[in-house]
This record gives C-alpha cells, structure tokens and sequence, in this order.
C-alpha cells in the first residue's frame, strides 16, 4: 500500500509559501464608495446637481409649465366674461366711382360739366321800373329751368369723395343662465390640474434622475465587483500553474481553475456593457454629450437624505400618504369639478339671455383728404337684447345628456384613482420597509463572506482544501457584494420615491426597482451553473482515484 500524497505536498507547499502567498487586495474582497476625486477627464457629479441639471433640460417639465401658462390664458379669458366689452374703430374711405356723382355729391375737380348759375330766391319788387322787373323775372325762369334738382343733396354722403368714421361699440351680459359663472370654474380647474401636472412631472423626474443616477452607481459597484472575482480567479489561477510545475497539483486541477477564470470574464463583459448604457440614460436625462465622462461622487450607502425636497410644491407634504393628498386624487377632483360645471353651461341654454349694447360714431365727409374737426357728426345708440330659446330640435338635450355623461365617467375615474392610490401607497410603504431590511442584513454579510474567501484561499494553497471549496467562497463572496450593492440602490430609490409619493403618478418608480432587482439576480442565478460545474468534476476525481 502506496503512502498518501498529501504529507509530501504539504512539505512541497511549505517551500512555495512565501511565493505563492498572494492575498487578494482588500478592495478586491469589498468595493469601496466613490472616490471623493475623480480620476483627470472626468466630471465630478452629485446627485444634488445632477437633479438640478435635469430639471433645466427636461422637455417634460417644459411642457408641463407651458400647461400652466396656457391654463391661466384660460381663466383670464374666463373672466374677461364678467366685464364689459369696448372695442374702437377708425375707418377711411376712397370713393373712385359713385352713382350719386350727378345727385350734387360728385367730385369736387368735375369740370366737364358747366356749372349751372348761382340763384337766389325771387323776390318781387315793385318799386323797380317796369323793364327791370320783367328782367328779374326772366332771370328767375331761366335758374328754375336750368338749375340741378338735387343740389340740395349736395351735402349728404352720396357720391362722396372721401368718408372718415370713428366709432366705439360697448356690449355688457347681464343675465346668460349662470354660464359665464360655471366657464370661470372650468378655467379655474383646468389651471389647478395644470399645476398638480407641473409638480407632478418635476416629482417624476427628480424619481428617474435619482434611479438612474443609482442604477449608474450600482453599475459601478458591479463592475469592480466582477473585476474584483475576475482577478481572485486569475489569481488562484496562477497558483495552481505554479503548484503543477512543482507537481503540487495534477492537471485536472490546472483546467478547472482557467475554466472558473474563463467563465468570469463574459460576466465582466456584461457588466461594462449595462455600465455603458447606465451612464447613456443618466447623460440623457441630463441632456449631456453621450460620451461625456462622469464620476459619480455621491456614494450608493448615503446615510443623507435624497435631496428632493425643491421638487415638492409643498415640503410639509413630503412622505405624506394621505390618498386625497395624492396627485392623480387631486386630478380627479378637478375633472369631477369640470364636468359639474360642464353641466350647468349644458342647463344655462334652457334659460334666456340679456345683454346691453350700444354704438357710438362721428362720420366726416370733407371735401379734401383729411377732415376738420367741425366736418364730424355724431350718431348714438343703446339698445338692450333678450334672446330665449324656443326650439332646438333636441340640441340642449343631447348636451345635457353628454354632459351628465362625462360627470358620471369622471365620478367613477375619481373611486378608481383613490383606490389605485390607496394600493400604490401600501406598495410604496412595503416597499421602503423591504428595502431597509435587506440593507440591514446585508451589512455583515461581506465582511463575513471575504474573511470566508481568505481562509478558503489560505487552505488551498496549504493543500488542505480543493477548488470547489475556493470557488464556493469566491461565488459567496460576489453574492454577498452584489446583494449589497443592490440593496444599497434600491433603498435609496425607495427613500426618494416614499418622500415624492404625493405627486407622483400611480405606480412611478415600480418599475426601476424591478430592473435592481433582475440586476441582482443575474449573479445568483451564475452561482448553480458555476457550482454544478465543480461538483461534477469533483465526482469525476473519486472516481478516477477509485480506478
């Protein structure tokens, strides 16, 4: 019977301590945070800034304020109902043609025509002698027959040259059913959803910036931690090639360990990659060059508060989980409330309308191009206006019939945003309080598994273990990071989203927790593949030691 071969490794593996007696780093074994000064090139950001950024360069929160400048036009024109309405007006007129030229009104330079003599009244007198007076008489016959019948028209408009008006037009609604009331509600809601929309839309950024900026951080955190496992496999790696050219190891031992080292580098490639687009999406959010170089300063274990307290339109609401407080609530109130109002206008045209009007004008016909003040005349009217419906052919109906529609749509759309709302917070709340757990215990956990993988890696290189035991602790360890990393990430989101829960929408922020979460189990579900890998191979060395 052959002696065993373990008490001459153990003598061989003595002599090579000192040169295979390579511990891996310490921020191999635990990530460390970001460091406080980025490396040249790059752009240090903070979260604070990056939210600061985001918000000036957001297309969304432009839009959204471009809703609430539209909604105030809304109410201004709304009120402007109430008040009277004065308009003026200034007009000239060129007459180059008229069919009253030849009533006396014509152009002034006609000279065509002969005028006709000037005549006087006839007056007899008798005292003249007897041929003066059947002159005077002759005289009178001939302007009677020769003179224009209608020059005494010569001062009115027909045929006029040039005409000037000057006018102002005033108009009051006393009565229109409740109408003009009921259109300054609808304005007055439509303004309050636009600003509930305005903070709404800042809440939902200040959310996405905060989870990519962590989803971005956590890439990081990822990076170096398959870095870090990458370089433990090379560095067991390089033990075993050291240990089979002594005749430590056979050259089972030396394929299982480049496998282990070759398996992890697709996972390196994988982790670049999600960091490469993690960093697109935080840059587009940012509205910055694509390929722009950041260093990401605050750190994915901040015991400080998100700073999000500038998106809250009231920073007493924040982490408030009131429903009615919620901003998709408040938009269905003031939806219910439009469509009340809706309904009155759609009632209002059952009833009469009253309004006064009245017009006030100065006309001027000079006989040149611009008229004196004395060529002017006035005219003036006021008049009053009742209008009453008498029939419709069913119009006024089918509005109320809509309109009592839509209220009803708007009362059921209100039950289900509070209960979409009453659901969304719980979420948010378990959600928080599953976040915080897992943080808590995650915090010994990496601690433990590295002082696990030194010991390991130490027992290997006596000898007095195998590579699946190394390989189980190195697969521990990078779990152990991973989660948390991850738990990191995901309270912080967690954090942000419970304090902006009163003006986000309906499920905002599930989403990104989702994609942490797949993130954290792609190592997990590599651990099985890469532990079946070593077990076989370890069945496999029994056997061939029983032949």
């Amino acid at each position: 019977m052959s002696a065993h071969p373990w008490p001459g490794r153990l003598a061989r593996g003595a002599a090579l301590a000192a040169a295979l007696l390579a511990a891996v780093p310490l921020a191999a074994q635990q990530p460390a945070s970001t460091a406080s000064q980025p490396p040249a090139g790059q752009r240090a950001l903070t979260l604070d800034e990056a939210l600061r950024l985001a918000e000036d360069a957001s297309e969304s929160v432009q839009i959204a304020r471009a809703g609430v400048t539209r909604a105030r036009g809304d109410v201004l024109r709304a009120r402007s109902e109430r008040l009277p309405q004065l308009n003026g007006s200034l007009d000239y007129t060129r007459a180059l043609a008229s069919e009253f030229q030849s009533l006396g009104g014509g152009s002034d330079s006609d000279t065509t025509t002969t005028p006709a003599p000037a005549c006087g009244r006839f007056t007899p007198n008798p005292a003249l002698p007897v041929a003066e007076r059947l002159d005077s008489l002759e005289a009178a016959v001939n302007c009677a027959q020769n003179a224009n019948p209608f020059a005494a028209f010569g001062d009115l408009p027909f045929g006029r040259e040039n005409t000037w008006r000057f006018g102002l037009s005033f108009s009051q609604s006393v009565f229109n059913g409740g109408r003009t009331a009921a259109q300054n509600r609808i304005a007055d809601a439509g303004r309050t959803r636009a600003e509930i929309e305005l903070n709404s839309q800042r809440a939902q950024l200040a959310l996405d910036v905060t989870q990519a900026y962590y989803d971005a951080a956590l890439s990081d955190r990822l990076v170096t931690i398959a870095q870090a496992t990458l370089q433990q496999a090379e560095t067991t790696l390089e033990q075993t090639r050291l240990a089979r050219q002594v005749g430590n190891q056979p050259e089972f031992e030396l394929l299982r360990a480049q496998v282990q080292r070759d398996n992890q580098l697709p996972l390196v490639i994988q982790r670049r990659a999600d960091r490469d687009l993690a960093y697109s999406r935080l840059a587009l959010l940012l509205d910055l060059p694509a390929g722009a170089s950041l260093a990401l300063t605050s750190p994915l274990d901040d015991s400080r508060a998100v700073p999000v307290a500038r998106f809250a339109a009231n920073e007493a609401l924040l982490g408030d989980t009131t429903v009615e407080n919620r901003a998709p609530v408040q938009q269905a109130l003031t939806a219910v409330s439009t469509q009340e109002s809706a309904l009155r206008i759609a009632r209002s045209q059952r009833l009469p309308t009253l309004a006064i009007t009245s017009q006030y004008g100065r006309v001027a016909y000079p006989t040149g191009a611009f008229p004196s003040l004395g060529d002017f005349r006035s005219n003036w009217t006021v008049g009053a206006g009742l209008t009453i419906p008498l029939f419709t052919g069913g119009r006024i109906r089918g509005d109320e019939l809509v309109a009592q529609a839509n209220l009803l749509e708007a009362r059921a759309r209100l039950r289900q945003a509070q209960d979409a709302a009453r659901l969304d917070t719980r979420s948010a709340l378990e959600r928080l309080q599953a976040a915080r757990a897992q943080y808590q215990a995650s915090a010994g956990t990496v601690e433990q598994a590295a002082r696990a993988y030194q010991i390991a890696e130490v027992r290997y290189r006596e000898g007095i273990s195998t590579q699946v035991e190394l390989a189980d602790s190195r697969i521990l360890l990078q779990q152990a990071q991973a989660n948390r990393a991850v738990a990191a990430r995901d309270l912080q989101i967690a954090q942000a989203r419970a304090a902006l829960l009163p003006y986000l929408p309906i499920g905002a922020g599930q989403a990104g927790q989702s994609s942490g979460a797949s993130q954290q189990q792609q190592p997990q579900q590599s651990a099985p593949r890469q532990q079946q890998a070593p077990a076989s191979a370890q069945a496999n060395a029994f056997t061939a030691g029983g032949e």
